[in-house]
Order: structure tokens, then sequence, then C-alpha cells
């Protein structure tokens, strides 16, 4: 089964698009058709993120969400710091990536990152999708 970190903005999107690539990798991630890895850190910048008052229209889907990538997701706390991207919160999705040795990092914004770290590659929600069969 692959194992996969999302970009807060994969998260972001499917809270405010219920249709489209990224809310179908968070419905596939829910079904576990693959192994959705966060760390503390990540979850937090999920939370911060769609906690802004910009998102509370959406407020139920993103509790919703959020609560089922708490009880899904796979918990990994990362034993290094990397400072890869100058966006500090790209390294704490890398970090993530590193230390649970995901398939993929999937992200709409890939030019933030490198097109891979060790066995991660990073991959835009269409290119995973297609990369899982769908």
């Amino acid at each position: 089964m692959a194992r996969a970190v999302l970009d807060t903005n994969v998260i972001v999107s499917a809270c405010l698009t219920p249709e489209g690539a990224p809310a179908t990798i968070v419905e596939l991630a829910l079904l576990g058709v693959f192994t959705f890895c966060i760390s503390r850190e990540v979850l937090a910048e999920y939370r911060e993120v769609l906690g802004r008052p910009k998102f509370s229209r959406q407020s139920e889907r993103i509790k919703a969400v959020l609560e089922g990538i708490v009880e899904i997701s796979e918990m990994i706390t990362p034993e290094s710091s990397l400072t890869i991207s100058p966006d500090e919160e790209d390294n704490r999705l890398l970090e993530c990536a590193l230390a649970c040795k995901a398939d993929m990092l999937v992200t709409g914004n890939q030019k933030h990152f490198p097109d891979r770290l060790g066995n991660t590659r990073v991959v835009s929600p269409r290119e995973f999708l297609i990369e899982l069969g769908f």
C-alpha cells in the first residue's frame, strides 16, 4: 500500500471544493486506499490554516475532514530537522515524508519542493491519483 504525506494546500482544497482531485484523495485516504502519514507539526498546520476566519463558512466540513484524518492517519514523529525549503512549514512536510518513508508527498505547489527526497517523490494531486490507479 502506498504511503503518502499531503501538503496543507491539498487538505484546504479538499475542504473548499468537494469535487476534484484533492477531495478524491482525502476520500481515498479515509477509505484506507493508501496510508496517510502526518506528524503533530503537520496536523497543527492543517488546523491553523483551516481555522482562519476566511474558511469559517466550511467549518462543518473542515471539522469532519480533520476528525477523519486524525482517526485514520499514521502519526509519525520525525527524528531529523530539515532546512531544504525556504518555507518552514514545507520543511515539516518533508521531515514527515522522510520519517515515514513516504512513497509520495502530494502538493498543489511542486515548485516549493525538490522533485524527490530520498525515496519520496513529490507529485501533484492528479499524478497521485494516476499512481493509485484512479
